[in-house]
């Protein structure tokens, strides 16, 4: 994997140039959009304007991966450079990651999102340091909740304006429909998951957390942004399939490197606590592995630590070990050195043209390596 890392230099080759400019139009037209419902909310009360605040302080930070795959979904099937249609769906596919970081926040009881205060933590600041009434806690995640349904809300109303590509019936607009749905089921058995316990048919637990990786994540995060800029530019049915095949294990490969990160990350570098997801209790694919792989011993730890939010830097620490020593970091690693091969094997065959497939090369190595 030489390919160049995604924020290679504008002039280091054609792909980086052009994705240099579609990243300068994507923020425009969301600063330009955002800018239109700061208008709406004034006419409703300046008091309202802080919602969407929130929304656009968390808008512009991030990746933006699910926007570049959009587009490059969209050369590769033939569409115009920096055409206004897959700007336009970038910002739609923006904002719902946005809804979905706030949402899950939420869920996840988490404080910090990028080194920042979560959303929820956010609106709870605001209401400690103006002295009000009430529960300030409850006013957070309230007032989350609402600031994650109006970027659902945005998102929707960037979407449909792309226009007839994008409209009732279309490929584009099934696509996008079906990667909504599928990460709220994704999230629902996420959490089912948490609270049926180390009981729920362990025998089979890696069988269901790969599931959950795939429609809470995988698909929505690589599959389907793919695929949507690819509907728009009209692909065919076996371009649409050789997008899946590549980016279908990829989005799994991506998932699995942030639950390594999730427990073994480093905080400077991911924005969150050392150990998060072990005091949220995420019983992920790399938890899974723990739990079949490790020694009764190893279970028992691990059960009695997943989920305790007053697990100190020390128990986070025993815990890693247990997990490392189990076999289940080594494990997941294999697997997604597995999903990343697949991926790299079908994109060197994917009939797009060299610009495309460098840029996907590109998105797809910094998805796989990173960091944070």
């Amino acid at each position: 994997m030489s390919q160049a890392p995604v924020n290679a230099a504008p002039d280091a080759d054609p792909a980086a140039r052009e994705q240099a400019s579609y990243r300068a139009r994507l923020s425009a037209d969301l600063e330009d959009f955002l800018a239109r419902q700061r208008e709406v909310l004034l006419e409703v009360s300046e008091e309202s304007v802080p919602l969407l605040g929130a929304v656009h302080a968390l808008a512009q930070g991030g990746k933006r991966l699910r926007a570049l795959l959009n587009y490059w979904g969209w050369r590769g099937a033939g569409g115009e450079a920096l055409g206004p249609a897959p700007v336009r769906a970038g910002v739609a596919l923006e904002l719902f990651q946005s809804a979905a970081l706030i949402h899950d926040d939420i869920i996840d009881r988490s404080d910090t999102r990028r080194g920042a205060p979560s959303v929820h933590r956010h609106f709870s600041n605001r209401h400690a340091e103006a002295a009000w009434f009430l529960d300030g806690t409850h006013f957070g995640s309230s007032a989350a909740i609402l600031a994650g349904d109006l970027c659902l809300s945005l998102s929707e109303e960037a979407f449909t304006s792309v226009g007839a590509r994008a409209g009732y019936d279309t490929r584009a607009r099934a696509v996008f429909n079906r990667m909504r749905t599928e990460v709220m089921a994704g999230q629902y058995l996420d959490i089912l998951e948490e609270v049926v316990g180390p009981g729920h048919e362990p025998e089979r637990a890696v069988v269901r957390a790969r599931n959950i990786l795939r429609y809470k994540s995988a698909k929505y995060s690589i599959e389907h942004p793919l695929a949507i800029g690819g509907a728009l530019a009209g692909a065919s049915d076996e371009l649409l399939a050789s997008y899946s095949d590549f980016s279908l294990p990829l989005g799994e490969a991506f998932q699995l490197r942030d639950d390594v990160l999730g427990v073994f990350g480093d905080p400077a570098l991911t924005g969150k606590p050392a150990g998060d997801d072990l005091r949220e209790g995420k019983r992920t694919v790399l938890i899974a592995y723990a739990l079949s792989l490790g020694s009764p011993a190893a279970r028992q730890e691990i059960t009695a630590g997943l989920g305790r939010p007053d697990l100190d830097d020390d128990a986070v620490a025993s815990l890693r070990g247990v997990i490392a020593d189990s076999g289940a970091l080594a494990t997941t690693e294999a697997l997604i050195a597995e999903h990343t091969e697949q991926a790299f094997t079908t994109l060197a065959k994917l009939a797009v043209d060299e610009t495309t497939r460098s840029a996907l090369g590109s998105l797809a190595h910094a998805a796989v390596t990173r960091t944070a």
